[in-house]
């Protein structure tokens, strides 16, 4: 019988269910875990400031954007960072937790040369646009000059509406514009590891250290605006290059040995913060100016609702 832990999944998406996500699926292996009541256990995905009701729990950090961990707020940190913080934060990047990054060994699912070749052009997924880098929307219409892009997310959509599945869209395509929203070292998300799992050939920017885990060999880099013309003129020479293109489509992607390491770090993360003994998983200091800092943001996420509710009830 598997112990019990009484969690709460905060932050995150409602577009997937919780018991879909990575870290409950790695979690549910070992315990048998009770989402009702009152937590011992918060793991937050960062989508809102809910966390500051629950400061009596164990406090888990899951970074999907470029932020820095908040160790006053929370007890442990998964991220993006090149940091060392004791037992407290494991860097892992995001596309770690996604399905599909075990689809990358297969990711061509027996396609012939012709029918990688027949492909349209060029795809690109992007819905979130508020704090991308602008260098994204440019590099997107100087290669639209070349030949068309097809934009499947909702921002600068040309096909209608959004796509329902973006790997089955992108695997319809020779390439995929996969840029982060900002370029920053670690920060590595599933937008080049979801190109590579369609089969397709990601043309990336965003993480100067990308080469740690995929390899740059076998995609085409964007490393600045400067570079965005010598990046159009190879991308162009591969789209006519037959040959070359297909041994730049087949060269492996990821880094030697870099699969192995990222498999198990984030369940061996977590597992050792559930198995410790429950007063001796926390981390985060009681008193002093972390709890000063603590109650300052309660104050203000109590605030910020106020004024919702007020917002909401105020005639037009």
């Amino acid at each position: 019988m598997k112990p019990k832990r009484k969690v709460k999944f905060i932050g995150y998406s409602a577009a997937v269910p919780i018991e879909e996500r990575c870290e409950y699926r790695m979690l549910a292996k070992h315990f048998d875990l009770d989402l009702s009541g009152a937590p011992d256990y918060l793991i937050d995905g960062g989508m809102t400031s809910e966390h500051v009701r629950y400061d009596g729990a164990v406090k888990i950090q899951m970074i999907g954007e470029n932020s820095a961990p908040d160790f006053n707020a929370f007890d442990y940190a998964v991220g993006f960072d090149h940091l060392e913080f004791g037992d407290r934060y494991l860097r892992c990047p995001l596309f770690v937790k996604y399905r599909s990054f075990s689809g990358i060994a297969d990711r061509f699912r027996g396609m012939t040369d012709r029918q990688l070749l027949e492909r349209k052009f060029c795809s690109f997924v992007v819905s979130n646009s508020r704090f991308g880098d602008p260098l994204r929307r440019r590099f997107f219409e100087r290669l639209s000059r070349y030949q068309s892009v097809d934009s499947g997310g909702r921002w600068l959509n040309n096909l209608g509406g959004p796509v329902a599945d973006k790997l089955e869209f992108c695997r319809g395509y020779k390439f995929n514009i996969a840029f982060e929203n900002s370029a920053h070292p670690g920060y590595t998300t599933e937008k080049v590891m979801e190109a590579f799992a369609a089969g397709t050939l990601p043309i990336y920017y965003g993480d100067p250290q990308v080469a740690e885990y995929f390899n740059p060999a076998a995609m085409v880099r964007v490393l600045d605006e400067t570079d965005i013309e010598r990046a159009v003129a190879e991308i162009i020479r591969l789209d006519q290059n037959d040959e070359e293109y297909l041994t730049r489509l087949r060269t492996p992607c990821m880094a030697p040995g870099a699969a192995e390491r990222l498999s198990n770090s984030l369940e061996e993360f977590l597992l050792r913060i559930f198995t410790r003994p429950y007063a001796q998983a926390k981390r985060r200091a009681q008193y002093g100016y972390q709890a000063m800092q603590r109650d300052y943001v309660r104050k203000r996420y109590r605030l910020e609702r106020l004024i919702s509710v007020a917002k909401r009830m105020l005639p037009l």
